[in-house]
């Protein structure tokens, strides 16, 4: 069967080649949290943060590396896009700020019902409060990211 001829709409805007940063901030699987058992583990440590915007919780063990986890109940809303919205701020947050985080323990993050109206350097600030609060973060890291991120 012929293929249909390409029309304008189906090609791609911007044409120009991808340019590669060094830095990769995707989360793949391997470093996400997906296992109930894993988020019983984390609770069960009793490690937590609270913030306005978001818990953190931290978990420890052996098979620890910065993975994430998240958590947005119907506390926040009860319209599934609002809580997939605030699953994908917490996650967005966490993969802007990971290259500044160190230690060997998995993060779980919940969010609450006023992330959906914060800003969004409101979030960062507050997620880089938390992690300091939690030893995810050093001094001088804190101040790169702060740098970074234009909060000064």
């Amino acid at each position: 069967m012929p293929k249909p001829p390409s029309r304008e709409s189906d090609r791609s805007i911007d044409s120009s080649p991808r340019q590669k940063s060094g830095l990769d901030r995707r989360l793949s699987p391997s470093q996400r949290l997906k296992r109930s058992l894993l988020f019983a583990e984390t609770f069960d440590q009793k490690q937590r943060w609270v913030g306005r915007y978001m818990v953190l919780w931290r978990r420890s063990g052996e098979d620890t590396a910065l993975r994430l986890g998240v958590i947005t109940s119907k506390k926040i809303s009860l319209r599934a896009n609002q809580r997939n919205r605030a699953r994908r701020r917490l996650r967005e947050a966490y993969r802007n700020l990971r290259p500044y985080l160190s230690g060997d323990f998995d993060v779980l993050l919940i969010g609450r019902r006023d992330l959906l109206g914060a800003d969004w350097k409101d979030i960062l600030h507050e997620m880089l409060k938390l992690a300091q609060r939690a030893d995810l973060v050093s001094d001088e890291n804190l101040k790169k990211a702060k740098e970074e991120h234009g909060m000064g």
